[in-house]
């Protein structure tokens, strides 16, 4: 039997932004991905003049050739929800940013309505799904108002581990970051390892005080700095891609990064975008070839 050629399916999808490698197996599994009209396999291979379907839809070739690897991140801001449709009507983050060039957005874990802060983003669902698999270790960084007292024994607890209904868990540091003379309203930082369903706010919760606010500021190696305000985006720059690679043992030769504004246009050299309609037009123009 001849060797398929192109790469493996999984791959190609990934890097076209659907989705991480893992959940792209799964659709695989549950024949949910075609190619060229047959029901895919794992282990298959496919090459992107290949007819790909997903759930029935079909893949652009133009998302399957381009190869650039692009990331940013936003300031989210509390009220928008991480999600790309909502049936209430209510704000996405999605609203705000621009599509990339190929493939979309993968979100690196995610925030609720009530929270604030740094939102990852890449179109390489594979660099999304190490950033987020507890294998690779990486610790994400709030800001939390809590309303009540809050003694040594509280923080020894929060970082020894608490047992919440759906399983143990722990801040890797806790550390007390000032607030009201009266003490009642105190701002700490928190650094855990993991992202489930509001976790921060339950462990604080499970000790008997009530989080007020809270802020993602720092995802592994990329923070959230001050010149990116509330619904806001950037790239990262050349250290911040390096950093975050080097994170989760990617070594960068495998594709390139693109840049969403091509060098000599007039958004180039700006480093903070917002939503506004300027901002979409001047966009729209420079990715238009």
């Amino acid at each position: 039997m001849a060797e398929q050629q192109g790469e493996r399916l999984q791959k190609l999808l990934a890097n076209a932004g659907l989705g991480s490698r893992r959940e792209i197996e799964k659709w695989i599994i549950d024949g949910k991905v075609t190619i060229n009209g047959k029901v895919a396999s794992l282990g298959d291979r496919a090459e992107p003049n290949d007819t790909l379907h997903v759930n029935g839809r079909p893949v652009s070739s133009k998302r399957l050739n381009g190869n650039e690897r692009y990331a940013i991140i936003y300031n989210k801001p509390e009220g928008e929800i991480v999600t790309r449709n909502d049936p209430g009507g209510r704000k996405t983050i999605f609203d705000r940013l621009p599509k990339p060039p190929n493939g979309r957005w993968v979100t690196v874990g995610r925030l609720d309505i009530n929270t604030s802060g740094l939102i990852l983003l890449t179109n390489d669902g594979e660099l999304a799904n190490r950033l987020m698999h507890p294998r690779y270790e990486i610790d994400r960084e709030y800001a939390v108002r809590v309303h009540g007292e809050v003694t040594k024994e509280m923080v020894h607890q929060l970082v020894s581990g608490i047992k919440l209904e759906d399983g143990d868990a722990r801040f890797e540091d806790v550390v007390d970051s000032g607030g009201d003379a009266d003490g009642q309203n105190r701002w700490f930082h928190v650094a855990i390892m993991e992202g489930r369903k509001r976790e921060v706010r339950r462990l604080w919760e499970a000790v008997g005080v009530t989080v007020s606010r809270l802020k993602r500021v720092r995802y592994g190696p990329i923070f959230l700095n001050s010149a990116v305000k509330a619904g806001q985006w950037r790239e990262l720059e050349k250290d911040e891609r390096k950093a975050l690679l080097d994170a989760v043992g990617i070594s960068g030769k495998d594709r390139p990064w693109g840049k969403l504004f091509k060098p000599g246009t007039r958004l180039a050299d700006k480093k903070v975008y917002g939503s506004s309609r300027r901002v979409k037009q001047l966009w729209k123009r420079n990715n238009r070839d």
